[in-house]
């Protein structure tokens, strides 16, 4: 198992986001970005396996977790522009970025807009638009009234639906108690960014390597829209975990690994 270190790093005017490193510190460096109200530590699971070929960042975006909570800066430009902030702070020239659930989108901006800093993209369960999918209209609907502090029944009920298998109980509790570092202005601005913005035309103009992952049991993604993934960007490939769900880092963490651990081989 590979040690989990936890930094900080300060970006611009301030903003200070916490970070886990772990792998090999001369491997290559990968960039795990997660989705919406997550922390760093939703990648626990692929952290303390990281091989030493690989040397894992995965920060903690802006509002969420303990990074710091400016009271603006939530769409999806703001989490992009601080990745590269990131990556410049902690001394990233180049990575492969691992875009988890809505991380991804940021994460394809990164790699359309700057490919000299992207050896390649992976794309964990990322969605290709949310506004015209009922459950998204539906957590919105909930979204828009909470207060704080955040209810955490609902908040388990939210973590629970994302997989179709069970995951350990001690480290679904964990990530509830980091979803409930967001508060509810955080929770309504990110998910009004994803929703308002043309996730859809920042899969344009991606040029580097790109993996998707799929599990068939997603409920929140289809096949369908991966296969818009695989005709918009050129020369990406998809890998289908099959009786998995929307968080394959949680239930497969060790195949998730192996399978950047591959991909990152073929690019570098």
């Amino acid at each position: 198992m590979s040690a989990v270190t936890v930094r900080e790093a300060t970006l611009r005017e301030g903003l200070v986001l916490p970070y886990a490193e772990a792998g090999g510190p001369s491997g290559t460096p990968v960039v795990l970005v997660h989705g919406y109200v997550d922390s760093w530590w939703t990648f626990e699971p692929l952290l303390r396996r990281m091989p030493s070929s690989l040397h894992a960042y995965a920060p903690t975006q802006r509002g969420h977790g303990d990074a710091d909570k400016p009271p603006d800066g939530y769409l999806p430009e703001d989490f992009a522009t601080d990745l590269v902030a990131f990556m410049d702070r902690v001394g990233i020239e180049r990575a492969v970025l691992v875009g988890a659930s809505s991380g991804g989108v940021q994460a394809r901006i990164v790699a359309g807009r700057y490919p000299d800093r992207v050896a390649g993209l992976v794309l964990l369960g990322v969605p290709v638009t949310l506004a015209d999918k009922p459950a998204a209209a539906e957590l919105w609907e909930a979204v828009r009234q909470l207060e704080d502090p955040v209810e955490r029944g609902f908040v388990e009920r939210f973590a629970l639906g994302m997989t179709a298998e069970p995951v350990a109980r001690g480290f679904l509790e964990t990530v509830v108690e980091e979803n409930l570092k967001a508060p509810a202005r955080v929770w309504r601005e990110t998910l009004r960014g994803l929703l308002e913005t043309d996730l859809r035309a920042t899969l344009s103009g991606i040029l580097v390597p790109t993996l998707a992952v799929w599990g068939d049991r997603d409920p929140i993604l289809t096949r369908e829209e991966q296969q818009t993934i695989l005709d918009t960007v050129i020369g990406s490939r998809l890998i289908v975990y099959e009786g998995v769900g929307h968080v394959a880092y949680w239930e497969r963490p060790e195949r998730v690994v192996r399978d950047i651990a591959a991909f990152t081989e073929d690019v570098s």
